[in-house]
């Protein structure tokens, strides 16, 4: 149920299927945007105490020379042991939800209308109870790995870890209330979108009362 005030929309989807396009789309759009993507990356800096954890743990192996994460190795790591990439999750999950809320605060008290949470994890880490609507981006299973081998380079076995760490995306879509289909082109993408951010904005008038 949507709220009076700022509305907060949770988008999320598959690995390799678009999100990072609809994002941008809603940024046009004037929504505040909370990147937890680019979080992640921001709270593993060197010198940072998540950082500091990680190396503890997997020593140098998962180090550039220039004292930055070496994404690649960690994630090959973790999506071959699933108890690694649950004590990464311990660690970096909480640092991420608080920056994240931190951000979305900071939005709401400078009267952002719309505040979209780009969460890939969003119902795995159970953070579809910060928001008032979900939106999955959609790509069939069949397209994901696709993208996946032609994009990333990643064999047949690392794509299926990488799927199997996520929610299939179909049980993703039928717990969300708008579901945007990117598989056809950007024009489509894009059209999906500004209805469904028309009719979110059509909600936050009547919620407001503005459309009595």
């Amino acid at each position: 149920m949507i709220s009076p005030g700022t509305i907060r929309v949770g988008l999320t989807g598959g690995i390799a299927s678009g999100k990072s396009t609809v994002s941008e789309l809603l940024k046009q759009l004037g929504a505040v945007v909370v990147d937890t993507d680019k979080i992640a990356r921001e709270i593993v800096q060197p010198e940072s105490e998540a950082l500091q954890r990680i190396l503890e743990r997997y020593k140098q192996e998962v180090l550039n020379p220039d004292g930055t994460l070496r994404r690649d190795r960690l994630a090959k790591i973790i999506f071959d042991n699933p108890e690694e990439k649950k004590w990464l999750e311990q660690i970096l999950h909480p640092l991420i939800r608080q920056r994240a809320e931190e951000l979305a605060r900071s939005a709401v008290e400078d009267g952002a209308a719309v505040v979209v949470y780009d969460i890939p994890l969003l119902f795995e880490s159970g953070w579809d109870n910060m928001v008032d609507v979900v939106w999955t981006v959609f790509v069939s299973p069949e397209i994901q790995r696709t993208r996946l081998r032609t994009r990333d380079g990643l064999s047949d076995a690392e794509i299926s870890a990488r799927l199997n760490s996520q929610w299939p995306i179909v049980k993703k879509a039928e717990r969300s209330e708008v579901v945007i289909n990117n598989e056809g082109s950007l024009a489509e993408t894009k059209h999906q979108v500004e209805n469904a951010w028309k009719v979110l904005q059509e909600f936050k008038n009547l919620t407001d009362g503005k459309g009595r």
